[in-house]
């Protein structure tokens, strides 16, 4: 029988998969249901504010550990501690991304009610490699870079309890977005800090 026809008969060929920049990496279930429930629980408690842009209000609401980005100063401030409840999700994420835990001396936990959304950006020069745990609700990761006169684009579902790294070009010559969330969604955000 051709080669060809296998398929027709067999199981059927696999399902083609975007290509996604080097340095980005995607994993499903990162953690179990329990462990985000029980990190869900405690972020509801954290001190939450408004996300401020430049005298711009975001939709959604923002803490940071470790360190903050200010950007009226454009730089770098201490912020408190990671949360000791946080200290083995930084573990697994690290784990994750090829790093030992102190390599990610900055978390930001990120509250995406209904409707909120993240514009087209990368993240700041100060930092290096970002790990993001999705909790709750999916999203749309989209990934875009100017070729020319036009764009490449990829995306994929950011499931609950999933991961994505952007390191190398993903995370230097890509910016990413978020657009509306459908139900309330949080993340947590680890970062290394460039040298």
């Amino acid at each position: 029988m051709p080669d060809d026809q296998l398929g027709f008969f067999g199981s059927p060929p696999p399902v083609p998969t975007p290509d996604f920049p080097p340095g980005f990496r995607y994993e499903r279930e990162l953690i179990s249901a329990p462990d985000e429930a029980s990190l869900v629980e405690h972020i509801r408690e954290m001190p939450f504010r408004e996300f401020e842009f430049h005298g711009y209000v975001g939709k959604r609401r923002v803490v940071s550990f470790g360190w903050r980005y200010d950007f009226n100063e454009k730089g770098l401030r201490e912020a408190d501690d990671i949360p000791e409840f946080m200290l083995p999700l930084r573990a697994i994420a690290a784990r994750f991304a090829g790093r030992y835990p102190e390599e990610l001396p900055h978390a930001l936990v990120t509250e995406y009610d209904v409707g909120a959304a993240i514009g087209w950006h990368r993240d700041k020069g100060v930092f290096g490699d970002v790990i993001g745990v999705s909790l709750l609700a999916p999203c749309t990761f989209r990934l875009r870079r100017k070729v020319g006169e036009a764009w490449d684009r990829v995306s994929l579902v950011a499931e609950p309890r999933s991961a994505y790294l952007l390191s190398g070009a993903a995370r230097t010559e890509w910016e990413h977005s978020i657009p509306a969330v459908d139900a309330l969604r949080y993340s947590i955000t680890f970062r290394t800090l460039r040298e």
